[in-house]
């Protein structure tokens, strides 16, 4: 008997310099056997990321933060990991403001554990080829989505 295949438990990186948020996403994660690393500021995430030898399949960061926004740690480390996907989050009015244009997932705090991960899965399972492009425009796709139509790749 063949025994199958045992998928390995996807990585996320969480950067939040608040700890008790850090802490409650962390723990939201592990519990549905996601393979966390943590960091408490961008400049911290830049070094977890260049320690870590595997593959981190999802940042999840924080919008604000001192020294480095969200935005901008996530396009620093799409240099060197350029399959990771990105999502952010804020607890600010107009957080995700600061995303629109980059087509990357953000989610509003405070969330319930439950929309945390189905967030996580559309970000981590659902082809976006805009993920990472500043060419991204989300008004492009509302347009289109209300006349029916399905935007094709690169618009």
């Amino acid at each position: 008997m063949t025994t199958p295949l045992v998928k390995s438990p996807e990585t996320i990186l969480v950067v939040d310099d608040t700890e008790m948020v850090r802490e409650l996403v962390i723990g939201i994660l592990k519990g549905a056997n996601f393979h966390v690393l943590q960091a408490n500021s961008a400049e911290d995430a830049l070094k977890v990321a260049l320690d870590h030898t595997g593959k981190i399949d999802l940042l999840l960061s924080d919008v604000q933060m001192p020294g480095m926004t969200g935005p901008d740690l996530g396009e620093a480390l799409k240099q060197s990991r350029p399959d990771m996907h990105v999502m952010l989050m804020s607890g600010f009015i107009g957080g995700n403001l600061l995303v629109l244009n980059y087509g990357w997932a953000f989610i509003e705090k405070p969330f319930v554990p439950v929309k945390l991960l189905e967030m996580v899965d559309v970000v981590l399972h659902t082809p976006d080829k805009s993920q990472g492009s500043r060419q991204y425009d989300a008004r492009r796709d509302v347009g289109k989505r209300e006349q029916g139509q399905t935007p094709k790749e690169g618009e």
